[in-house]
Order: C-alpha cells, then sequence, then structure tokens
C-alpha cells in the first residue's frame, strides 16, 4: 500500500508539473488573443481593414484557454464550486468531509474521463479528415488542435481528480482557505 501511495505521490508531482506547463501555455494563448484583438481594433478604426477571422481566432483560443488551464485549476483546488457546506462539514465532522471530498473528486474524475473518451473519436476523426472551421477564402483553421486541447484537458483533469482520490488530504491538495478577520488581529 506504501508503495501505491508513493507511485501516486509521484505522478502527482509529473502531472501537477504538466498542469503547470499547460497553464503557462494558457495564459500566452490568453496574450496572443489580447494581441489579435488589439490588432483587430486598430485596423478596423484607423484603416478601416479588419482582421478576418478575428472571431474565429477568439472562439479557438477560448476553448484552447479553458482547457489548457484546467488541469493546474483541478490541480490546486481553484474550481468554480460552492462548497461552503463542505467546509463546515469538514470542520465539525472531519472523516465524513474527507469522505464527502473524495465522492465528489470521484465524481468529478468519471466525468472528465467521460469527455475524453468522448471526444477521442472526434479528434481522430477530425486527423484524418482534416476538417476546418471558419469561412473558405476569409479564414479557416483545423478542427483537430481543438479537439487534442479538450482531450489533453480532460484527460489530465481526471488523472489529478483520480490522484486527489488516493492520495491523504495534506499531499492532494494544498489547503488554501481564507483566514477569518479575527484570526488576523
Amino acid at each position: 500500500m506504501k508503495s501505491i501511495l508513493s507511485a501516486a505521490s509521484g505522478l502527482l508531482k509529473i502531472s501537477g508539473g504538466v498542469a503547470i506547463a499547460a497553464n503557462a501555455l494558457g495564459t500566452l494563448v490568453v496574450l496572443a488573443l489580447v494581441g489579435v484583438v488589439s490588432f483587430d481594433i486598430v485596423a478596423r478604426g484607423v484603416f478601416n481593414a479588419p482582421f478576418l477571422g478575428a472571431v474565429e481566432v477568439v472562439q479557438f483560443s477560448i476553448v484552447l484557454i479553458v482547457f489548457l488551464q484546467l488541469p493546474d485549476v483541478v490541480r490546486v483546488d481553484r474550481l468554480t464550486c460552492s462548497d461552503g457546506f463542505l467546509i463546515l462539514v469538514s470542520k465539525r465532522w472531519p472523516k465524513i468531509g474527507l469522505l464527502m471530498r473524495r465522492m465528489i473528486y470521484c465524481l468529478s474524475a468519471a466525468f472528465m474521463l467521460l469527455v475524453a473518451i468522448a471526444i477521442f473519436p472526434e479528434f481522430i476523426e477530425m486527423w484524418h479528415t482534416k476538417d476546418y472551421f471558419g469561412v473558405p477564402g476569409v479564414f479557416t483553421a483545423p478542427w483537430w488542435p481543438i479537439k487534442l486541447v479538450i482531450l489533453f484537458g480532460a484527460a489530465l483533469s481526471a488523472l489529478i481528480f483520480a490522484l486527489k482520490i488516493l492520495l491523504p488530504p495534506q499531499k492532494s491538495r494544498p489547503v488554501l482557505l481564507p483566514e477569518s478577520d479575527e484570526a488576523s488581529q
């Protein structure tokens, strides 16, 4: 059992490093998106020549940003959720709170795995057909990179959720609860 926990801990460190790198790449996509939108605004306003394809690039980029940054958000437990009840239960009954948290991780891992399984055939199809989106002659881009990033983000998120189920709470996630005003005085 100890070797399984050790392996899971090592795998969590590796997957965490990959998640951090993907998050950084997602941040670069955000910066590129700012550049594209700024260029479109200047080109539209100053030269009366908008960047054809700006809408497609924005759509493409939003999906990339979400699924590149999702695994790191999962890693640091900052996924948007309402966990007030879970925090209250964890303070009063720590074992029940831990069990509830692991059940949530289990459901989350299953959902992310289902997303990855569902998108995999679409990625393979888009890879082979070279299908694209956009307006032919104006702006087009292939679908497969989007499908690949969705597959990557969902699979890595599922892995991180699954590892958090196996590992003790202090090893699986940092405790980032806000301090109360009374404690800081």
